[in-house]
């Protein structure tokens, strides 16, 4: 205050001014929306946190082993988190997040172990479809079980509003990078004998973008974490485009809530818009079949809205109603990460039958990352979808990871990218690759 009035001394108007500013009332902070109408509930009191919270973010607030029907085969612990986080829409208050911690089932090297912190790819956006509560598909149990035999911890969140109380911010990378990388520190903290800072960020379809999030945000958010390098695979995510660079735009069946799968658009207007607009009520924008799509999106997951769509045989136009631009017209300047210069190398692969996801956003996607100077070492594999890549893609990011922990040479392939072409059929011989 002292060197603000130095400044307007003998400025009579600058002084006005300055009393004038000071009689202003400051808006007090938005109250957090929760309940059922975001899609709380239906799980147990772990996950509800009625202390006051730290000042500080990634700071373990809770644990207990996870039940035995919820147990990661490859684990010798089971750990069910709640730690302290940033809200990564609106105030950036601190928010609770859970999560899981899985250690390898082998001889702990000096140390501890390096860390995979794993981002999920999506479950849907009500409580009840947090991993820690609901488990993990058998696709990410393999997965998880790989990384865990060649000697690295998981630290896996469930992201913000997933499991704990408040929206899920469904697609927005801010918060959850803000989960992943708290979700470390908070790890990193409660068990600093077991864990190594050594952290590669590791993410799948909606955790494409998180662990890319992760990512650019680690070295301002999080500094103290030796984060080495991202794995990303079935990539979702948009980068603000780099001056000159030209690129197709995504199809309009990836960004018109109207044109897209039921089951992923009400979590786009639940989700992803809803943390937008939080003063906006949902249900305005659906139609009557869009009400049980969106009751089934705030009380169960992803499967059961896949079920429910192809049961009603619903399409999106059937689903919304009314003028959707007035919650939807922002989502994608929030989606889109600011540049695509990342500070660690990146893999990627890409299934090029993943016709959920899109082949072209992936080619435009590793283009932008290469065009701003990241390195990238970008891996297809032919007939494979979005989720039958996931595990295969193993084969060439665990020595892609390996070389990153070892302190070896990583090499690139940002000289050797060529577009894509429409997805491929799929191998129906390839496990999982529904």
């Amino acid at each position: 205050m002292k060197s603000h009035l130095s400044q307007t001394q003998g400025t009579r108007a600058g002084l006005l001014a300055l009393l004038a500013a000071l009689t202003v009332p400051v808006a007090a902070p938005a109250v957090p929306v929760t309940g059922p109408s975001v899609g709380d509930g239906g799980v147990s009191d772990f996950y509800v946190w009625k202390e006051a919270l730290p000042a500080q973010a990634g700071v373990m607030l809770r644990e207990e082993p996870l039940p035995k029907e919820r147990l990661q085969p490859g684990a010798s612990q089971n750990i069910r988190t709640l730690y302290s986080s940033t809200d990564g829409v609106g105030d950036h208050d601190r928010v609770t997040v859970s999560g899981t911690i899985y250690l390898p089932n082998k001889t702990m090297p000096k140390g501890g172990w390096p860390i995979v912190a794993w981002a999920h790819g999506t479950t849907g956006i009500a409580d009840v479809c947090a991993p820690s509560w609901q488990g993990r598909q058998q696709r990410d149990k393999e997965y998880l079980d790989a990384w865990l035999s060649h000697g690295f911890a998981v630290v896996a969140t469930d992201y913000q509003g997933l499991g704990t109380p408040g929206m899920h911010p469904y697609l927005l990378w801010r918060s959850e990078g803000y989960s992943v990388l708290d979700a470390v520190r908070a790890a990193l903290q409660r068990h600093p004998e077991q864990l190594r800072n050594q952290v590669v960020v590791v993410g799948q379809s909606q955790g494409s973008g998180a662990a890319l999030g992760a990512s650019f945000l680690a070295p301002t958010y999080a500094p103290q974490l030796k984060v080495l390098g991202t794995v990303a695979t079935g990539l979702v995510v948009t980068f603000h485009p780099a001056p000159g660079v030209k690129l197709p735009p995504k199809p309009k069946q990836y960004t018109d809530p109207t044109l897209m799968d039921p089951a992923y658009a009400i979590l786009r207007i639940a989700g992803t818009d809803r943390s937008l607009h939080p003063d906006i009520d949902t249900a305005a924008f659906v139609t009557e079949k869009g009400r049980t799509v969106l009751h089934a999106a705030l009380t169960s997951c992803l499967h059961d809205l896949f079920e429910l769509s192809a049961r009603e045989k619903l399409t999106g136009a059937q689903v919304f109603s009314g003028d959707l631009t007035t919650i939807d017209s922002d989502m994608e300047a929030n989606f889109e990460l600011p540049s695509a210069k990342m500070p660690v190398p990146i893999f990627v692969g890409t299934g090029l039958a993943d016709g959920e996801a899109g082949t072209a956003q992936q080619y435009n996607a590793v283009v932008g990352m290469c065009t701003a100077g990241t390195q990238v070492a970008w891996h297809t594999y032919p007939g494979l979808t979005h989720n039958g890549a996931v595990n295969v893609s193993l084969r060439d990011s665990l020595p892609f990871v390996q070389r990153l922990v070892s302190g070896q040479a990583i090499a690139g392939t940002c000289d050797h990218i060529e577009p894509l072409g429409p997805p491929q059929p799929a191998d129906k011989n390839a496990p999982f690759n529904d």
